[in-house]
């Protein structure tokens, strides 16, 4: 798989981009990795270009920039959430967590923005104020508080 784009997002890593990008790679659909030397492994997740920088420990990625990924149902969630905090990852709030190797990531199931987007106000602060307690977005729970149960 080859990108045409002049863009890529590059991501800093301790000497670990290899590991990083066969990680990502198995768990996004069409992503593949590109190309590896011992500086730069080039890869897509879903068609996207990123470039992993086998920089040192100089810099970390910190949440100012994070990945985001469409999950279609809860268990494209837990799949995706689970394999990125196993090993070393940490949860966070909201949809968020970093990863074994510092990247941030948000996993957000397809119907949440549909809810808080919602022109039912009310049911969409509901849905909001559900959010605000998960860390991993639960789907149901989610749908329960927008219909008021």
């Amino acid at each position: 798989m080859s990108t045409s784009s002049t863009v890529a997002v590059c991501l800093w890593y301790d000497g670990n981009a290899e590991a990083a990008a066969q990680l990502y790679t198995s768990l996004i659909p069409n992503s593949a990795i590109i190309s590896i030397s011992p500086m730069m492994v080039t890869f897509t997740l879903d068609g996207v270009s990123f470039q992993g920088l086998n920089g040192g420990p100089l810099f970390t990625p910190n949440e100012a920039a994070s990945i985001v990924v469409s999950t279609k149902d809860q268990a494209d969630t837990d799949r995706i959430w689970n394999a990125l905090i196993a090993d070393g990852g940490s949860e966070s709030r909201c949809a968020w967590l970093k990863d074994r190797f510092g990247v941030s990531w948000q996993i957000v199931p397809q119907i949440l923005p549909q809810l808080l987007g919602s022109s039912d106000r009310p049911a969409a602060d509901r849905a909001f104020q559900a959010m605000l307690q998960m860390s991993k977005i639960d789907i149901a729970a989610l749908e329960a508080a927008f219909n008021g149960a």
